[in-house]
């Protein structure tokens, strides 16, 4: 079984009287493994599709399966629970708290994932990341002591210390220079080439899903093309 299968997924929402389909009937697996770019102007029906992938929120229809368990029969707080053991996110800006170390930011999810940890392991958790995407000289500063690209290190490392099987990137270079962009789709690469771990990229920009080994642009609520590096789908 796929890591990720979509049948037929659609959702609708109600804005007044009217209806309006934003997803028209998506039907996708993805393997585990894979790092992928979910592409498409602004409309397409991308950022609702992350959504659901990420268990944020739910499809008016279809089936949504994740590692083997139906997302899309789950309440609240099963997608809550599916997302804390499986899943991690990076946005684009970032999302650290201020005043806060480095370190306390990355540590903040195991507070509600991991209540088995003493404090000297979460402790010791947050620093193995940190390192990991180069920071280790930067584990007690505080945000806004960190430039743009250390601080979205800083939320990839938040993102990686529950091990999840799956990391969605939304925009995640958005605010950074091209510089940075390459450094942080670099920690992407290694993230997935060594640790095997499931990405997928959100971005409108045609040269950050390029990084990617498998595109899937929208159109429209549709998949419009899905083409891999080795082939076309």
């Amino acid at each position: 079984m796929s890591l990720i299968s979509l049948k037929n997924i659609t959702k609708t929402y109600k804005v007044g009287n009217i209806l309006l389909p934003v997803l028209k009937g998506i039907t996708l697996d993805v393997e585990k493994g894979e790092m992928l770019a979910l592409t498409g102007a602004s409309g397409s029906g991308k950022s609702t599709l992350m959504n659901i992938l990420g268990c944020l929120d739910r499809p008016s229809g279809g089936e949504y399966w994740i590692d083997g368990i139906e997302a899309s029969k789950l309440d609240n707080d099963g997608r809550a629970d599916l997302r804390n053991k499986k899943i991690g996110f990076v946005f684009q800006n970032f999302n650290l708290l201020p005043r806060t170390s480095a370190l306390e930011n990355v540590i903040m999810p195991l507070g509600y994932t991991a209540a088995h940890m003493s404090e000297k392991e979460m402790l010791e958790a947050g620093r193995t990341v940190l390192e990991r995407v180069g920071l280790k000289d930067r584990m007690e500063h505080e945000p806004s002591q960190l430039s743009g690209g250390q601080q979205q290190r800083v939320a990839i490392a938040r993102a990686l210390v529950n091990h999840p099987q799956i990391l969605f990137a939304d925009e995640p270079t958005g605010n950074l220079d091209t510089k940075m962009s390459e450094e942080i789709l670099d920690i992407f690469d290694q993230i997935n080439e060594n640790e095997g771990v499931t990405i997928v990229l959100v971005t409108h920009e045609p040269d950050i899903a390029a990084r990617a080994k498998r595109v899937i642009k929208m159109r429209d609520g549709n998949i419009e093309t899905d083409v891999s590096k080795d082939s076309t789908i």
